[in-house]
């Protein structure tokens, strides 16, 4: 797609207002914090493979010459990570007030150790000091569609900068290590349809639209494919787009919540789409994938996954990633996904295709095109905070799937029959 036909679906953007325009000065206020984050710091960087270089131009870390190089610029550094914990440290590269040539490479090291971050004596009391989700992020009806605005409303001019042509937005899975960025997008998007059985004929409904590359696709194999999202500037863009190749009469462009969504379908996709739903909302959400499945159809989720006992340590924990990218949003586990939906529906769970080293690949080119592009970034209107906070966002990801903190997969959902029964009757 290109800059004009994004343009056109949305004339008249303005850079919305975001938490990354409200980056205060660091808090001069946190003296004991400051230095317990200081000893902290000094304490577990000795550990790690990669070198610091300090504000007073002393060399700490326990890597060789090699090693990823992070620079700590000034001691609000420490003060930040005193005052905020981890959303601290994303806030003091914000700042300026640490950096790195490859911010990905420094973050590897750290996310590898992340359960041995912070001393056990201080993980037991994690309850006392931690923040969690803010009430007003909650993903009720009306929380969901501020949370989905805010981050994919930013601009769609925006996305199209470290995007690829197909304009998709997860995880794409490559055969090769120079495969393009597109080809290895089609190729996820055509394994998730292959697996639930897509062709012609077949009643699709897909939960999270992003800017209409899979609707497009099962569209052009003859399926008729109704999907849903609550992103006014991604709709936009999607039905202009299906238009445009020419299936606009087989896909239905909805600006609607996933538990509004009626009818019966043979299949049931939802790409990266359970990671906004909110924990207090998994239950529902896949109660809705099952009222929808029609009799001998299939459900193929792409989903972001934690290990479980990750998951449960933070589950309700507010985080960098949910203050400045995604409010509301929660990852789950593949174990917490088959016990939700053997307790909450007549659903099961078939074949899990994992491949989280693709989304480190994925999420390396993403931050290379944008890093490229940062000239029209600041042409659009985004500011260097802003620059630097999507920076972070893509490396920190990266350095995730990277050390398989983070990972991703396919997950096929059939009905079980005996279950199914079993559930309707209980209802």
């Amino acid at each position: 797609m290109t800059t004009a036909d994004l343009r056109s679906a949305s004339p008249s953007f303005e850079v919305p207002r975001g938490p990354w325009q409200d980056l205060g000065a660091a808090p001069l206020h946190t003296p004991v914090h400051t230095a317990i984050a200081r000893v902290l710091f000094h304490r577990v960087v000795p550990s790690l493979d990669v070198r610091v270089v300090m504000p007073d131009g002393r060399l700490i870390g326990g890597g060789g010459a090699d090693a990823p190089l992070m620079r700590v610029r000034s001691d609000d550094f420490f003060r930040r990570l005193g005052s905020d914990g981890l959303i601290g440290f994303g806030e003091a590269f914000m700042a300026g007030d640490w950096d790195a040539d490859d911010p990905a490479a420094v973050l590897t090291p750290f996310a590898a150790r992340m359960d041995k971050l912070v001393p056990a004596w201080m993980q037991r009391l994690r309850r006392f000091y931690v923040r969690h989700q803010p009430k007003s992020e909650r993903n009720t009806k009306t929380g969901a569609r501020t949370n989905i605005s805010r981050h994919y409303d930013l601009s769609n001019e925006l996305f199209a900068l470290f995007l690829d042509e197909t304009m998709t937005y997860s995880s794409a899975r490559f055969t090769t290590p120079d495969e393009s960025l597109a080809d290895g997008q089609r190729r996820k998007v055509d394994s998730l349809l292959d697996a639930t059985g897509v062709g012609l004929g077949c009643r699709v409904l897909e939960i999270g639209t992003g800017w209409g590359a899979l609707a497009e696709r099962a569209a052009q194999r003859g399926a008729t494919v109704t999907t849903v999202t609550l992103s006014a500037e991604q709709a936009a863009v999607a039905r202009e787009r299906v238009q445009r190749a020419g299936v606009a009469g087989r896909v239905d462009v909805q600006l609607r919540d996933y538990r509004d969504v009626e009818g019966r379908y043979d299949a049931i996709l939802s790409v990266e789409m359970i990671e906004a739903v909110g924990h207090e909302y998994w239950a529902t959400y896949f109660t809705t994938l099952d009222r929808a499945l029609a009799p001998g159809g299939k459900i193929g989720v792409q989903a972001i996954l934690l290990a479980h006992d990750r998951m449960l340590a933070t589950l309700d924990q507010y985080t960098w990633i949910s203050k400045y990218i995604f409010p509301g949003g929660a990852l789950p586990s593949l174990r917490a996904i088959e016990d939700i939906v053997r307790e909450h529906t007549g659903l099961h769970v078939g074949a899990v295709d994992a491949f989280g080293a693709d989304y480190a690949h994925t999420l390396r080119a993403w931050r290379e095109r944008f890093d490229a592009h940062a000239r029209e970034v600041d042409a659009l209107g985004f500011d260097a905070t802003f620059r630097r906070m999507w920076d972070f966002y893509l490396a920190y990801c990266e350095a995730g799937f990277a050390t398989g903190y983070l990972d991703v997969a396919q997950i096929v959902l059939t009905k079980d029959r005996l279950r199914a029964r079993t559930v309707e009757a209980s209802s």
